[in-house]
C-alpha cells in the first residue's frame, strides 16, 4: 500500500483502537482487491444486515467514495470519435469503478433457486455462474457459521477465486476457509456489524487511494 493510505488505517484505529490487531488483514484486502486483473471482479455475499452490507461495500467500489474518479483519457477519446455532442456529459458525470457484484441482488434468480434447488447452495450457485479463477469473493457472516456463506467460499476455492471474509472474534468455520480474515473483537451481532461497516469503509478509503488518487 502507498504510505498515504495508511492514515486512513491510522484514523479507524484512532476511533477503534481494539482493532489495531486488524492491520495486516486490512492490508491484504486491500492488496487483493487492487491486484485484481483486468476482466476480473468482487462478488459479494451474506445474509440479513450483512446483506446490506454487501450492497453497501460493492456501491463504495462501483462508484466514486471520496474521490471523483474521472474516467480514463483512453474512454474519453473513443467516446469523443464516436459521440463527440456527449463527451462533455460522460466527462463530466461518469466515473470509474471497482467491478463488484453483490450475489444479494439478483431477486429472480435467488428466488428461483430457493425455490426450486438447494437453499444452502445459493451463493455458491452465484459463484458458479459469475466467479472465475483471480476474482475475489467477499462474505459477510457474523458467526462466521453462516451455511450458505460457507458453502459460497468451499466453491470459490475450489474455483480459484481469493476469499476475503468479515466474521465476529471466533472467525467461526469461515476462518479456514478464508485467505484474509477480518474477524472482529465482538461476539454480539449489531456490534460486529458495526465493526465490519468500519473496516469495510476504511478499505473502501484505501483502494480508491491506490487506484484513483
Amino acid at each position: 500500500m502507498k504510505k498515504d493510505s495508511f492514515k486512513f488505517v491510522e484514523d479507524l484505529f484512532l476511533r477503534r483502537a481494539d482493532t489495531a490487531y486488524l492491520k495486516n488483514a486490512i492490508e491484504s484486502a486491500v492488496d487483493a482487491i487492487c491486484g485484481l486483473g483486468e476482466n476480473k471482479k468482487i462478488l459479494l455475499c451474506g445474509n440479513g444486515g450483512s446483506a446490506a452490507d454487501c450492497e453497501h461495500f460493492a456501491g463504495e467500489l462501483n462508484k466514486g467514495f471520496i474521490l471523483k474518479r474521472r474516467i480514463t483519457n483512453e474512454l474519453e477519446k473513443k467516446i469523443d470519435g464516436l459521440y463527440p455532442e456527449d463527451t462533455a456529459l460522460f466527462v463530466k458525470h461518469l466515473q470509474q469503478g471497482v467491478p463488484s457484484v453483490p450475489l444479494t441482488s439478483f431477486i429472480s434468480t435467488n428466488t428461483a433457486y430457493l425455490n426450486d434447488c438447494e437453499p444452502d447452495l445459493l451463493f455458491a450457485q452465484g459463484v458458479n455462474s459469475l466467479g472465475n479463477r483471480g476474482d475475489v469473493l467477499v462474505c459477510f457472516s457474523t458467526s462466521g457459521n453462516s451455511a450458505n456463506v460457507l458453502y459460497a467460499a468451499k466453491l470459490a476455492k475450489a474455483k480459484g477465486l481469493t476469499v476475503v471474509s468479515f466474521t465476529g472474534e471466533s472467525g467461526g468455520k469461515l476462518k479456514y476457509l478464508s485467505d484474509v480474515l477480518l474477524n472482529v473483537p465482538s461476539s454480539v451481532t449489531h456490534l460486529i456489524q458495526e465493526y465490519h461497516l468500519s473496516l469495510y469503509h476504511t478499505i473502501c478509503l484505501c483502494v480508491e487511494n491506490e487506484l484513483f488518487a
